[in-house]
């Protein structure tokens, strides 16, 4: 897990940058309403499994991309791909460039959002903490078939970046999330490591009930 540094400037300087999100009327405080899925959501698996795994993520965290790299398809063997579970990510940003890259994925069409988070994890030491990043970023947009036009254009949508920042702040503010990963089973906070081993042993339970 992740800690958030300097979560308060970082909040300042984004609702500072993005006052659209900040004026934007709060959604409800009831957490099962906040983690119900909405048309906003990007769906991995079926729309109906009876699982749902929330999972707030930074698109810069190392241990985001550990699980999308390591966990994740173990999982979305066992439980995704069968109909089980489904998967939400939901972002909350570090830093600027986890916004953009964010912005960059919910850019494209619903069908391209998770394979291009893919390639974003996949290739994060390239890309994340480069000195420049945009230039680095765009080359990995070009590994997914982005164009230069189609990446300024994404990069542009201030609309998509509202979005985020209040991802951030709802579930920072009213769902006590303060790293990430952060996941939620079925509402409620999933506290323990997020292993195969243990993810598994939660949805096996799930599934049992």
């Amino acid at each position: 897990m992740r800690e958030i540094r300097f979560a308060l400037m970082f909040l300042m300087a984004l609702a500072a940058a993005f006052p659209a999100a900040s004026q934007a009327p709060q959604p409800s405080s009831d957490p099962a309403a906040l983690l119900q899925v909405t048309p906003k959501d990007r769906v991995l698996g079926q729309t109906d499994a009876p699982i749902t795994i929330v999972e707030y993520a930074s698109m810069t965290c190392p241990h985001c991309a550990h699980f999308a790299n390591d966990v994740l398809p173990e999982l979305k063997q066992k439980w995704i791909d069968t109909g089980k579970a489904k998967l939400v990510m939901r972002p909350f940003p570090l830093d600027q460039v986890a916004l953009r890259a964010e912005v960059l994925a919910r850019c494209l069409p619903p069908n391209r959002y998770y394979p291009m988070i893919e390639t974003l994890f996949k290739t994060q030491e390239k890309w994340a903490i480069a000195q420049d990043w945009r230039p680095a970023l765009e080359r990995t947009a070009r590994l997914a078939g982005i164009s230069s036009k189609e990446f300024d254009a994404c990069l542009g949508n201030k609309g998509l970046e509202d979005e985020a920042v209040q991802s951030r702040l709802t579930a920072s503010t009213q769902l006590d999330v303060t790293g990430t990963p952060t996941f939620f089973i079925n509402g409620k906070k999933f506290e323990g490591p997020p292993t195969a081993q243990a993810l598994d042993e939660v949805l096996s339970g799930l599934a049992k009930s």
